[in-house]
């Protein structure tokens, strides 16, 4: 018995595009799709319906490795978890594909050195940016933009003054619970202690 080909595609953000993975992967009989970070499995409920959808035959096909998986161990587990359901994974970008029996020598081999080369980079981006912001800091360039601006907070305060929970105004306004406590704060101490 011949299986789907089902796609899974992940862009970092809401407003990142997939349409060069979609192109990549071509076309599927259905295509799984997340629009967060990879940091979060629990976050990724494309994945976890895709997990839940294949069986046994199916071929998941990514474009790259680094849309599967955010971390080495993070990819060997999930590639794991398809091939026992049966599956066979292929990811189109490296030209490797993993089925149920695994993979050949050769491409067991190019599947850990590859997925250790992306971590590798992934970690170095990171490490870049965060000395881009650090010296931006030093030099006093770097200004972290506000998600709530200041009429935002006067209507928060408005809100609790009311009485509404801070977790329901958070949602109101779009952010976290965390985002508003912190905001609030800043404005009190701002009021406090004002330059």
């Amino acid at each position: 018995m011949v299986g789907q080909v089902v796609g899974y595609v992940r862009v970092s953000s809401v407003d990142q595009n997939p349409d060069r993975q979609l192109e990549a992967i071509g076309e599927c009989t259905k295509v799984f799709t997340d629009k967060v970070s990879g940091k979060s499995r629990a976050k990724r409920t494309g994945l976890a319906k895709l997990l839940d959808y294949i069986r046994d035959g199916d071929t998941v096909r990514v474009a790259s490795m680094d849309r599967l998986g955010r971390s080495t161990r993070d990819l060997f587990d999930l590639v794991d978890e398809i091939a026992a359901k049966g599956a066979a994974v292929e990811f189109v970008k490296e030209r490797i594909t993993v089925d149920k029996h695994g993979s050949s020598p050769i491409d067991a081999l190019m599947l850990g050195v590859m997925a250790s080369f992306a971590e590798f980079e992934r970690n170095l981006i990171r490490e870049r940016q965060a000395e881009g912001i650090a010296l931006a800091k030093a030099k006093g360039k770097y200004v972290q933009v506000p998600k709530l601006s200041a009429q935002d907070v006067e209507q928060a305060q408005a809100m609790i003054d009311l009485g509404l929970p801070k977790t329901e105004i958070a949602v109101r306004l779009g952010v976290s619970r965390q985002t508003l406590y912190s905001t609030l704060h800043r404005y009190a101490n701002a009021e406090e202690h004002p330059a």
